[in-house]
């Protein structure tokens, strides 16, 4: 079983993660880039320049070293999730229920809802140059709500009467009823339209991601182990 769950969740991680990384090339990254020249006052919003006026864009090109980096880590950061996610497999198992590909999908979107999603109610996806409350306090409301709606939606799933319903329906509301860390004002140097796109963006990407491994997931755990 060891074995199973370390193999499915290995392939599974890498083979998301550079879909991962197919997507957030394609579809973040451009965001990032040009979130960053506002950041460097390379470009201002309601400036007069238009972008082919922009004499740091060039530098565009020299940032991809370190973008690739960053995905190298993200890269590392899906393996660990499959991993997670096939040992919530196992555990599922021993309780009798079965998981395929289909179901794996499902849970995937659970993951996406738990570590995405239900966080960036009070902490949406940011571009670079925005000022955001103390960090440890923003960490630390994260950690709780992805936790919590986890085990809220472990409870809708697999509890047990109306008591197991109204406890996860609190474990998921608690983190927005406290509240997310958050300044009294707003700061920031990006469009404002520039922020939206780039938070849409970052979710719709990730909730591809998550369903994906999932399925691949749930596709690998259902195939006989390895003798």
């Amino acid at each position: 079983m060891t074995k199973h769950v370390l193999t499915g969740g290995l392939i599974a991680g890498l083979v998301a993660g550079l879909f991962a990384v197919l997507l957030q090339l394609t579809f973040v990254v451009p965001l990032l880039l040009e979130g960053e020249l506002y950041e460097s006052g390379d470009r201002v919003h309601f400036g007069t320049g238009g972008p082919e006026s922009i004499a740091g864009a060039p530098a565009i090109d020299g940032e991809m070293m370190r973008h690739a980096g960053t995905l190298a880590m993200s890269l590392v950061s899906w393996i660990g999730f499959a991993l997670l996610l096939v040992v919530g497999f196992a555990l599922a198992a021993r309780a009798g229920h079965s998981v395929d590909a289909r179901k794996g999908a499902i849970w995937g979107l659970a993951g996406f809802i738990a570590v995405a999603l239900a966080p960036a109610m009070g902490l949406a996806p940011e571009l670079p140059g925005t000022i955001a409350a103390e960090l440890g306090a923003r960490q630390i409301w994260w950690s709780a709500t992805v936790v919590l709606t986890a085990g809220g939606l472990a409870a809708f799933a697999f509890g047990k009467g109306p008591v197991a319903v109204f406890a996860g329906a609190v474990a998921i509301a608690l983190p927005h009823i406290v509240g997310a860390p958050t300044l009294d004002t707003y700061f920031g140097v990006s469009p404002p339209e520039l922020s939206a796109h780039f938070a849409a963006r970052v979710l719709a990407v990730s909730a591809a991601i998550w369903v994906f491994l999932g399925a691949v997931a749930g596709w690998l755990w259902a195939r006989p182990a390895p003798t």
